[in-house]
């Protein structure tokens, strides 16, 4: 029996379950609008399936983007498949959830960092970008804000 309750882990799955229900929506219906995806992730997880050039070209971590041109996406509850353009070389990657590192959509300020303890005993926090879209005029906003799960622990 556990001595509390685990809020980081509970975060951490949640935070993956809305990346896998937004990718599930554009499977499905495609990108509304000016939304599109920035996606860092492990590129050394050992569940990751990329090319061999691009895992020597990007040893630690790979940036990929969700934009204009992308096909067959293929979400599960693991991970997702898709495939992407490189110099017109299309190739089909295979990235866990578990493996993202950040998950962005600039075009409504909104992101995800997943960051890891040196400790792994510790349990990954994810941080939290999100402004929420307001009435504001253009060049009012300001930047938004971090919010990390540790400042909550005990």
């Amino acid at each position: 029996m556990s001595d509390g309750i685990d809020y980081g882990n509970l975060m951490h799955r949640a935070m993956r379950g809305l990346i896998q229900e937004v990718l599930s929506d554009i499977a499905q219906t495609g990108l509304p609008g000016e939304h599109h995806f920035f996606i860092t992730f492990d590129t050394a997880h050992p569940d990751v399936e990329i090319a061999d050039w691009l895992s020597d070209r990007y040893p630690g971590e790979m940036t990929v983007v969700m934009q204009h041109w992308f096909d067959n996406l293929d979400v599960t509850n693991e991970g997702f498949a898709v495939t992407l353009n490189f110099g017109d070389a299309p190739e089909r990657l295979y990235i866990p959830y578990d493996a993202i590192k950040t998950f962005v959509d600039p075009s409504v300020e909104f992101g995800l960092r997943f960051e890891s303890q040196d400790d792994e005993d510790e349990v990954e926090a994810p941080h939290i970008v999100a402004e929420p879209e307001d009435d504001e005029p253009e060049g009012a906003r300001k930047d938004a804000d971090i919010v990390s799960l540790d400042s909550f622990r005990k």
